[in-house]
Formats: structure tokens, sequence, C-alpha cells
């Protein structure tokens, strides 16, 4: 079990990683900034072993003296997986056969196209009608991927995102249409007049904005909200570090720790790499400078945050920090004379370092939770972290720039919805001219104002505006599959083991289909793809898309509760 507890580290090291670096690096892609491998290798290998470095100072702290008040809720539930190794078969079996029909599932829609993806309504006359009439749209993504998402996020949070939606396809295009569509006159930012726009140029050029601007706000509220948090774990992790240099435990295997010296050497190595690749990419020694230290001041402070913050309630407010770490040195750049396309480039790199680095070190904690309550060795938890890092780090750059080179990022298919709000907000504070219409965004950022206030996820919420409605649409409907499988049985034991089998199934799908989608990739930037489609109208690709969908959500609800009352 020991063994275990570092498989899954460095395994966990991967979800961290790419979590920090999608968040930023497609920025650069958007803002038609050259995107090299190492850029992205290096943002995020600095920023992941930052995050392991700046935590281990504060392992003693949080996982020792802080056992008790910190729940670590992952960790928890990850501790009691572990620990029910009887039961592992018979899960891995239901896991495996669950992702084995997402994978022929997806890449049927992606590869071989033997029926339609996005399922819009318009082979039985609805969509196109309320389309043209109405100027609205209800569509539905049939990935399985994407439904398994759902099922895991739970009918709540699948209602409220997928509400987002509805706001944006159901109430601001037609809204938008009916102001605007007498106009003759092209209304920035689009480059038509919105007469000649469809549902998805108005969605694209005008409401879209909006929900960046609700994902800004809602990111820029929880900064807030933890800003009395922020300045206690700062006092408490300082408090930390020095009870723990006071305190040596090299005697006792569950307490030892890479050294203090490693730690502050491995810190020291990374500024400077860090500098020589800031100094190739802008040749200017004092921005170079800035921007390490930036970066490692930043990183240690919101490292801190991330930890507690998992700690506490299992949840990381990554995208909020970073988009505060983004202003802040987007500013301070600016104020020393950095603009353009280079200055945006040294504000996202900061940016990623830190995302990377904080999404890293909340992943670590858990962890490091996981080993204290099973009895590993942190020294060789911590060692083998920046192999998962490595690891992870690598196969990101790659996979990174293969999407990039086969879709657009930022586009309906690729929508990436964190990196947008960046590259908007980045480009308002250092383009050459107003990157974003701030009244839009304002709109937004109002918008989360209300939410928050009337107590609804603004986050969520603001996803659901900004992405492509047929995304959240298949969200929600992996919410209504798990709420009907958890009302499956009046048996409450029943049910609590459908519920578990049931996000098997949906894990299963995302790894399947996840899978399929790379396979996919692969297959699209070779060329290959041209020759395994099959074509046969468009009307009943849709309409065996729709019974495909259904049959995927049959099967997923039957599968799921496989266990008899």
């Amino acid at each position: 079990i020991l063994e275990n507890v570092i498989i899954q580290s460095i395994g966990a090291a991967s979800s961290a990683v790419v979590a920090g670096a999608v968040f930023t690096i497609p920025a650069l892609y958007m803002l038609d900034i050259e995107v090299t491998f190492w850029h992205i290798f290096l943002t995020a290998f600095f920023g992941g072993c930052l995050g392991v470095l700046f935590l281990i100072p504060l392992r003693d702290y949080l996982m020792v003296k802080e056992h008790g008040k910190l729940p670590f809720p992952e960790a928890m539930a990850t501790t009691e997986i572990l620990v029910a190794g009887e039961s592992a078969g018979q899960q891995a079996k239901t896991l495996a056969w669950a992702a084995l029909v997402a994978f022929i599932f997806d890449l049927c829609i992606l590869t071989f196209t033997l029926w339609k993806e996005v399922i819009t309504f318009h082979a039985v006359g609805v969509g196109r009608w309320i389309e043209n009439k109405f100027s609205m749209a209800f569509r539905v993504d049939g990935l399985s991927a994407i439904v398994g998402l759902g099922y895991i996020v739970g009918i709540k949070y699948a209602s409220i995102i997928a509400a987002g939606s509805f706001l944006s396809f159901l109430v601001l295009i037609p809204l938008v249409k009916f102001v605007g569509g007498g106009l003759e006159m092209v209304i920035p930012p689009g480059d038509v007049p919105i007469s000649q726009m469809s549902v998805d140029d108005i969605f694209v050029n005008y409401v879209r904005l909006i929900g960046i601007g609700g994902i800004a706000g809602a990111g820029l509220m929880g900064i807030i909200k933890s800003i009395p948090s922020i300045g206690k774990s700062f006092i408490l992790g300082i408090r930390g570090i020095a009870a723990s240099r006071h305190e040596e435990h090299e005697d006792v295997r569950t307490e030892r720790d890479i050294s203090m010296r490693d730690v502050l050497i491995g810190v020291a190595a990374i500024a400077i790499c860090l500098w020589l690749f800031f100094r190739g990419g802008v040749a200017n020694s004092l921005v170079a400078t800035v921007g390490v230290l930036l970066a490692l001041g930043i990183s240690f402070l919101f490292t801190l945050v991330a930890a507690r913050a998992i700690g506490l309630i299992g949840t990381n407010p990554v995208s909020g920090m970073t988009l505060t770490t983004l202003i802040i040195t987007s500013v301070i750049l600016t104020r020393i004379g950095l603009s353009g396309k280079p200055g945006m480039f040294v504000a996202l790199i900061v940016g990623g370092v830190v995302c990377t680095a904080l999404a890293t070190a909340g992943a670590f904690a858990t962890d490091l939770k996981i080993g204290r309550w099973i009895g590993a060795t942190p020294k060789n938890q911590q060692m083998f972290k920046f192999l998962g890092v490595l690891v992870s780090a690598v196969f990101c750059a790659l996979v990174m720039m293969l999407l990039a080179n086969t879709y657009t990022l930022g586009s309906m298919e690729m929508p990436a919805p964190q990196a947008s709000a960046m590259k908007e907000i980045i480009f308002g504070l250092m383009g050459p001219e107003a990157g974003v219409q701030w009244i839009l965004f304002s709109f937004g950022v109002i918008i989360s104002v209300i939410l928050w206030m009337a107590g609804v996820p603004a986050l969520a919420f603001a996803l659901g505006m900004y992405l492509p409605i047929q995304l959240n649409t298949a969200v929600l409907l992996g919410g209504v599959i798990a709420w009907f499988v958890g009302r499956s049985s009046k048996d409450a034991g029943v049910v609590k083991e459908r519920k578990e089998r049931g996000i098997l199934v949906a894990s299963g799908f995302i790894a399947g289909g996840s899978i399929a989608g790379v396979v996919a990739a692969v297959i699209a930037a070779t060329g290959w793809d041209s020759f395994l489609s099959v074509s046969y109208g468009e009307s009943a690709s849709e309409i065996v898309g729709i019974v495909m969908i259904a049959a995927l959500a049959v099967f997923m609800y039957q599968y799921s509760k496989r266990i008899k009352s």
C-alpha cells in the first residue's frame, strides 16, 4: 500500500500540472505569440517544482500540528479507496469496461463520423425553426466524456452551469438580435452588421465577452473573500516553518523530509533558470529580475492559501489567484516600460508558473495527508513528486502543441474558458489598444456580483455563459442521469453502492473519451481522418446521433445501477 501511495502521488501530478498550464498557455496562442515546446514545458516544470518545494517546509505544520483542524476531504476519500483493496478487482473491471465503451463511442464520432457529434435538432425541424424565428439555439454534444463529467459534477452544479448557457443562448443572443437587428452599422467588436450575424456569430462577438467578465468577476470576488484567509495562512505558515526548523524528527521514518538546505538550493536553481528563460525571451535584465521575483513571491504567498483551501474544503481557488497574479504582473511590467507582445509573454509565463505551482501544491497537500494517514515516508513522496512533475510537464507540452496544431484554441470547438479570460484581460491591460469591449465585460462582472448576492455559485454560472451550449447541456444530461441513479431504490445502502458504481462508470467515460480525443487529434494531425471518415447526409447523421446519445444515457443508467435491491 505504501508503493500505491507513491504511484498515486506521481500520477496525481499530471492533473495538477496540466490544470496550471491550460489556464494560461493557450492565451499565448490566442494572442498570436510564438509558442515552442520549451515555453510550455519549462513553465509547467518550474511551476510544478516550486509548488512542491514551497510545501515541503509546511508539511509538519499542515499535516501534523493542524491534524483534526483541516479535514482534507479529498485525501480522506482517496485513503479509503487505497485501504479498501479487496474490492479493487471488481472496481477496475467496471472502470475498464466503461472506458472501452467510451473510447469506441467517441472515436466513432471524432474520427469515423458515423454520426453527428453536436445535435442541433435541425433534422427534426425544431432546431432550425427556433434559430430562424427567435435567434435561439438548443444543442447537445454527444461525446461520452462530457456526459461522464456531468455525472460526477452532479445535478446541482450541472444545472447551474446549464443555466448560464440558457441565459446566453435563450435570452442574451435573442436580445442582441432584437436590439441590433435593424441597424445597418457595424458595432464593435463585430465586423459585420448584427442583422447579418447568425446565432453563433452573436455569441462569439458579444455574448461570450459577458461570460468572460463573469468568470473574471467570480475569480476576483473569490480572492476578496479569501483576503482574511490569505493573511492568516501566511502568518500561520511562517510560524509553521519556524517551528519545523526547531524540531528534528530524522529518527522517525514518517517524519523525514527533504532538508531545508536542499529546498533553498532547489528554489535558487529554479530562480536562476527562470531568469535565463526570461532573459532569452525579452533581452532585458530588469524585466527578467522582476518576472522572477513576482513568480517566486506570489507562488510562495498563494501556495499557503492553496494548501489550506484543499485541507479545508477540497477546492483550490487557483483560477482567481492566477487572475490576480496576471493583473498585478501586467500593471508592474507596464510601469517599468514593458508592454505589447513581449510584456504579455512575460506576464503569461509568470501567471503560468504561479498557476502550476498553486495547482501542484494543492494536489501535493492531499498526497502528503494520505501518506500521513497510511504511514508513508514524506521524503520519498517529495522526491518522487518531482518525477511526476517532470513527466507530466513533458506530455503536457506535447499534447498542448498537438491540440493547438489541430484545433483553434479559444474557438467554439476548443473554447479554453479560463485562458480566454486571461487573454482578454491581459490584452486590455498591455495591448496596443483596448482589446476588451469593457461595457460587455462589465456586464459579466455585474452579473457575477448579483449571483453572489443571490447565493448562486458565480463561477459555475459564468462558465456556462461562456461555453457553447452543447457542452453544458451534455453536462446537464450526465447530472440528470446521476439524479435518477440516486433515486433508483428506496434502500439507502443500495443507492450508495449504485452512486459509487456510477462514479466509476463516469470516470471510465472520461478516461476512455479523453484517450479517444487524443487519438483522434493525432489522426487528424496526420491527415488520415479524411480517409477514415464516413459521410451519408447531415440529417441522417443527426438522427443517428440522437438515437446514439439516448442509447448512451440508457447504458450509463442501467450499468450504474447494476446493484440489486
